[in-house]
């Protein structure tokens, strides 16, 4: 990954790079990460240092199941709900992005307020966009649920014929 920046642009305003150039590989696209940790359960409430915190973690989560990492991010966009969470927002990425960037090269972001998220309690959502190496091993996949004994699949296929 090398950061972008051109001498005719003056400095970022935050802990971000104006762009990213990514080597050859697979592209990983997140979906926006809430709050939400393993149980479903929202972390924070009304406190966007702790949702924000927790959404990059969830960012974490999807990039290493799929054979990535943070350090492979070639993008972010983030969504608040309240631009008076702006500067919230940035000191938890004061506090997380050391550890996910120690090179301190950090990809690009941008910030969106929006009106709402898909909860109204959800104060920040996180999507990214990140390269999986060529030479990445492959993300193991969880195995199949057991399929039913065939007498109870052969049992819901009459039951559904008689409706």
């Amino acid at each position: 990954m090398k950061a972008v920046t051109s001498k005719t642009l003056g400095p970022t305003f935050g802990m971000y790079s104006h762009g990213m150039v990514a080597p050859g590989g697979e592209l990983v696209v997140v979906a926006g990460q809430v709050a939400a940790d393993r149980a479903g359960t929202l972390v924070g409430p009304g406190d966007v240092v702790a949702q924000t915190r927790q959404a990059f973690e969830n960012v974490r989560a999807v990039l290493e199941a799929a054979g990535s990492g943070m350090h492979q991010i070639v993008r972010f966009q983030t969504f608040l709900t309240h631009a008076a969470d702006i500067e919230g927002f940035m000191q938890a990425r004061k506090e997380v992005f050391p550890g996910y960037f120690p090179d301190g090269v950090y990809p690009p972001n941008t910030i969106l307020v929006v009106s709402r998220l898909v909860q109204p309690e959800l104060l920040v959502e996180i999507e990214a966009m990140a390269i999986k190496p060529a030479d990445a091993p492959a993300p193991k996949r969880r195995a199949a649920p057991p399929k039913a004994p065939k007498a109870a699949r052969a049992g819901r296929r009459s039951a559904r014929r008689r409706r």
